[in-house]
Parts: structure tokens; C-alpha cells; sequence
């Protein structure tokens, strides 16, 4: 693997959408993509754990080349970012956090709701970004139980996605904040349950200009690579890359931190 790639993680499939932005900004780059799906979903997850499989990837990362890390899951984000790069301060950490700063420019009636996991609204760094961005402004928090299972496995989850949409838009939410990376895969089905007049917050593109700006220019001289990794079944991994994003990949299995 390229000794000059970028890391990036998740629990499983979700962080493949900020893959692709990644891609599209960076064509030339070496991706090294992990899916610690052994131990998916995070979001379900207690904070210790995760963070503790946040630095066992990372450690893993570091060791195949990667010089920058994308923490391209909201959960693993609100449960180690901060403690990632406190323990590695010369490795540049591009995160997750929910949409907050966009959604209050952006909302008319003064209500924002985020749909996240659990451990996303549990973790510091929601707090701290509602506490910096919202004044004034009603944030609406609406935890998914089980909607990022139902993406990752491939079954429908339109009945999740009208229940959860709807608690938001009783409490009067006119902006939804896509507050998990998975979510990204049904955002045009959570555009549709919402209707035309709610506007749905992706910060997927967001974090891939933040990466973009971290590695001022280094990989254009990259081969363009990507090497996907998976710490639970390869074929599975391989199948799920295909539906989600219409070509298929050869995957990488790899017991890490086990």
C-alpha cells in the first residue's frame, strides 16, 4: 500500500458515501477503506467500546501507510475524535459531526432535527456543536434505532425512515440533518417522506473538501488506488459495495485488534 494514503473508517458501509466524495475530489489518491463490521453497528454500541475499536483501526491504519485519518462515522467521531488526536497530534484527523452550522443558516422556522444514532447524541462532540452553533435555535434530536442495521444488511427500511422523519417534522423541523454516514444511502428516501418543503443536510461533501484541504495537493502524483478492508466476511462486503454503489470491488479480510 501507498506509504502516503488516506485512512478511512467506519462500522461498515456508511462511510463508503464519503468514499466516493473523497474519489470524486481527489482522483488521483490512495484510499485504504476498513468496515470494521465484526463489531458494526457502532451506533448501538456503548461510547467505550467504540472508542476502543476507533483506535484499534486507526493503529491499523497507521501501520499499512496512512498519513491522514477519516473518521467517516458520526458514532466512532463523537466517541474518539477528540481522543484520537490527542494521541496522535501529527496525524491530521478529518471527523464527523452533525450538520448543525449549515442547517441553522439554513431553517426558517428556527427548528432543525438530526436524525443520528444513539451513541452520536450520547458522545461530547454533539453537545459542544449544538452549544457553538444553535443559539437560538431549536435542535430536535431523533435517535434511528436500527436504520443503519437495515442499510447495512439490505432490507427495506422505509418504514423506519417514515417514522423517524415524521416524530421530526411534529416538532415543527423545516432542516433534517443527515446525523450518520449510512443515512447518506437513503437520503433521497428521507427527501421524499419529509416532501419538498424540509430541507435534508448531507455533510458527506463537506468533510470531503475538509479532506482536501488537509493534504494541500500531496496525492496528485497518487496512483488512485483503493484498497477496501473488511474485518467480518469479504464476500458479503464485496456484495454490499456492489448494491450500494454499482461496481464491485475485491475486499480485504483483516482481524484487527483481536
Amino acid at each position: 500500500m501507498n506509504t502516503d494514503s488516506i485512512g478511512i473508517f467506519d462500522s461498515g458501509v456508511g462511510g463508503l458515501g464519503v468514499l466516493g466524495e473523497v474519489r470524486e475530489r481527489l482522483p488521483a489518491a490512495d484510499l485504504v477503506y476498513v468496515a470494521d463490521q465484526a463489531f458494526a453497528p457502532y451506533g448501538e454500541r456503548d461510547l467505550t467500546s467504540v472508542r476502543e475499536r476507533a483506535f484499534a483501526i486507526t493503529a491499523y491504519l497507521l501501520d499499512v501507510g496512512a498519513t491522514t485519518i477519516v473518521v467517516a462515522c458520526n458514532s466512532a467521531s463523537a466517541a474518539a475524535l477528540h481522543e484520537l488526536r490527542e494521541q496522535f497530534p501529527d496525524i491530521p484527523f478529518v471527523g464527523m459531526e452533525p450538520a448543525v452550522k449549515p442547517a441553522v443558516g439554513a431553517t426558517r422556522r428556527g427548528t432543525i432535527g438530526v436524525l443520528a444514532t444513539e451513541a452520536t447524541f450520547q458522545g461530547a462532540l454533539f453537545a459542544s456543536v449544538v452549544d457553538r452553533h444553535a443559539n437560538g435555535v431549536v435542535v430536535v434530536p431523533r435517535a434511528c434505532p436500527g436504520l443503519a442495521a437495515a442499510i447495512e444488511d439490505g432490507t427495506d427500511p422505509g418504514d423506519l425512515i417514515d417514522r423517524y422523519s415524521a416524530d421530526l417534522l411534529a416538532e415543527g423541523a423545516d432542516t433534517i440533518v443527515l446525523g450518520c454516514t449510512h443515512y447518506s444511502f437513503v437520503a433521497d428516501r428521507i427527501r421524499e417522506a419529509v416532501g419538498d418543503g424540509v430541507h435534508v443536510i448531507d455533510p458527506a461533501p463537506a468533510v470531503a473538501r475538509q479532506v482536501e484541504r488537509v493534504r494541500n495537493g500531496r496525492d496528485a502524483e497518487g496512483t488512485g488506488s483503493t484498497t477496501y478492508i473488511t474485518t467480518g466476511r469479504t464476500g458479503r462486503f464485496e456484495d454490499q459495495i456492489e448494491r450500494l454503489t454499482g461496481t464491485r470491488h475485491p475486499v480485504v479480510g483483516a482481524a484487527i485488534g483481536t
